[in-house]
């Protein structure tokens, strides 16, 4: 899989100190089958430390990609990292616990082939693969937490052709290279560090890319399959993934110059929350008390946001 002199696509995979999820991708990667197409591939190590660096410094190795090393940790720095890396006009980003499908490669440039002139970004499906069955408990409505994304159609963001909350995901997602460089990346701010479970920056790039103008489409025919962590089928994991979507969609909110909606929506929020303070005395094994713990801890979430933003942090 030696990088090709004209790459169609370039590959970013990033990661940090998971060599084993890493593993698992790239042979995906291995068995894509393409005709009259080539694509590179380049890991991006997000800071790992040495034992960890050092066996995904192999596996790139043996993979014939390009390994890009980050001094400090983030999937967002990664990312531009990965981006200012690339020699292709497309960049695709997998994360390194998804696994393409063989046709995935083929898939996308098929997608792009037949999407409108003006596209400058693309996602697909994201099908789990469960390390652990999912909890009764879990909020049906909070499935998406996990990066879970199913629908089979095809269509464009934002005409009406796409149900409601269908759009690129970060583990299976594309860009035109110079239109996500022309603004600016993904912003470092957003994105997770560590384990902090901040978000957004997908979306952020999805609505500034819209607002210049560009298309972005979604195809469920490029597939990925998604390891969903046995650790993550927590009710602390959900807790804290809600209460961090919060944080995340206020900065987002401010990102986008909406300030007089994100405080609009703080408000509401706030007294939310306090009416929700009951629920931290109540039993936490009950599904429907677990859905509305959560979404009070995003409303809380949403508020810390808004006054971090507010602040300038």
């Amino acid at each position: 899989m030696a990088p090709p002199e004209a790459p169609s696509l370039s590959v970013i995979l990033c990661t940090h100190d998971r060599p084993g999820y890493l593993a698992a991708c790239l042979a995906g990667l291995a068995r894509q089958d393409l005709t009259g197409a080539a694509f590179e591939t380049i890991v991006v190590d997000s800071a790992s430390p040495p034992e960890g660096a050092a066996r995904i410094a192999a596996l790139a190795g043996q993979a014939g990609a390009r390994l890009v090393r980050c001094a400090e940790p983030g999937l967002s720095l990664a990312r531009n990292e990965g981006l200012a890396a690339a020699a292709a006009p497309w960049v695709a980003y997998l994360d390194d616990d998804a696994v393409p499908e063989p046709d995935w490669a083929s898939s996308l440039l098929a997608a792009l082939a037949r999407a409108p002139a003006n596209t400058a970004g693309i996602g697909g499906r994201i099908v789990p693969h469960w390390e652990a069955p999912l909890p009764d408990w879990w909020p049906r409505d909070a499935v998406g937490t996990l990066t879970v994304i199913e629908h089979e159609g095809e269509g464009v963001v934002g005409d009406g052709t796409l149900p409601e909350g269908v759009e690129p995901y970060g583990a299976n997602m594309a860009f035109r290279a110079d239109a996500l460089a022309a603004i600016g990346g993904f912003p470092l701010d957003l994105g997770r560090v560590g384990d902090r479970l901040i978000s957004g920056e997908e979306a952020y790039v999805i609505r500034r890319l819209s607002a210049a103008g560009h298309a972005i489409v979604y195809s469920g025919a490029i597939v990925v399959r998604h390891s969903i962590q046995a650790k993550r089928l927590t009710r602390e994991w959900l807790f804290s993934r809600l209460y961090w979507q919060g944080v995340s969609e206020a900065i987002l909110a401010a990102r986008l110059g909406q300030r007089g909606a994100m405080w609009h929506k703080a408000i509401r929020m706030a007294a939310k929350t306090l009416r929700s303070l009951p629920l931290f005395l109540r039993d936490q094994d009950n599904p429907a008390t677990i859905r509305r713990r959560g979404w009070m801890l995003f409303a809380a979430g949403y508020v810390r946001g808004a006054l971090g933003a507010a602040a300038g942090r």
